[in-house]
């Protein structure tokens, strides 16, 4: 997942340029979201990536619109590639892709997480420092134990890793109702007492243990050999628009303070881009 380079563009804001030939004159910063996907997005511009896109929009001089889909299976295909004969596409930016994402054309990253371990506070865990300190618990706590994790995710391979399936709570993550967000394995199962801790997503988890009405404690998690945990996110373009990706490149790259300012205000673990990815693929 190496990091895209970025084409310096001239200092102070970027305002709607020239479009490339094959391109029409943007009129607005035309964004592809989920409606329902806190702490990201949603239909009330509550998200992170509003909050980003709200951002570029201001730098582009550009009123900011939305198309919304449910990012479950086959999102972009519905959104940024989604075009009817005669028609324009309806969205041309995604806010938040992994780097190595091969549906769309990656822009250099804005920032990189990592999945957390997040429990409540006052019920039995707050001698857990680590992640690793699971492990120690006297043998019928761990026993006893409930780990909410999303299928097909580092979080289960992980628990395979520390012989902790056992106490592994399988939950889907790609859920055919529109109305079901991830968040809610903190929001509901875990506030509820249904699990004793989830390893999540760190935007996820920093988000909602955040809101949450009972405390919450968030421990990042470092990548180790066989599992990866932590990962560069960026914006995706289609292909082929070459001067428009150089564009969003160009206000990443000038406005990376505010946007960091951005993920901080959400509680999201930032991983320092020095960091070492011990993880072997």
């Amino acid at each position: 997942m190496a990091a895209l380079l970025v084409a310096l563009m001239a200092c102070g804001p970027a305002r709607a340029q020239a479009p490339a030939p094959d391109q029409p004159e943007r009129k607005a910063l035309r964004v592809c979201q989920d409606p329902n996907n806190l702490p990201f997005s949603n239909t009330a511009a509550e998200g992170i990536e509003n909050r980003i896109a709200e951002l570029f929009g201001r730098e582009l001089g550009l009123p900011v619109t939305y198309y919304s889909f449910p990012q479950r299976m086959a999102f972009i295909r519905n959104t940024l590639r989604y075009k009817l004969p005669g028609a324009d596409f309806p969205c041309d930016i995604v806010m938040g892709v992994p780097v190595g994402f091969d549906q769309v054309s990656v822009t250099r990253p804005y920032y990189r997480s990592t999945y957390a371990l997040v429990f409540p506070r006052g019920r039995g865990l707050d001698g857990v420092t680590a992640a690793s300190d699971l492990q120690a618990l006297e043998p019928a706590q761990r026993e006893r134990l409930r780990i909410g994790v999303f299928d097909r995710s580092p979080a289960s391979d992980w628990l395979v890793r520390h012989q902790l399936v056992a106490q592994g709570v399988p939950y889907q993550m790609l859920n055919a109702d529109p109305q079901q967000y991830p968040g809610e394995i903190i929001e509901k199962e875990l506030v509820a007492g249904r699990i004793d801790a989830a390893i999540v997503w760190g935007p996820i988890a920093g988000f909602y243990a955040r809101r949450s009405p009972v405390p919450m404690t968030v421990l990042p998690m470092a990548s180790e050999p066989g599992v990866r945990f932590d990962y560069q996110m960026a914006m995706g373009v289609r292909y082929g628009e070459r001067e428009w990706k150089q564009q969003v490149e160009a206000i990443i790259e000038r406005r990376q303070a505010e946007i960091h300012a951005i993920l901080t205000e959400f509680g999201v673990p930032l991983v320092a881009e020095t960091a070492q990815v011990a993880a072997q693929r």
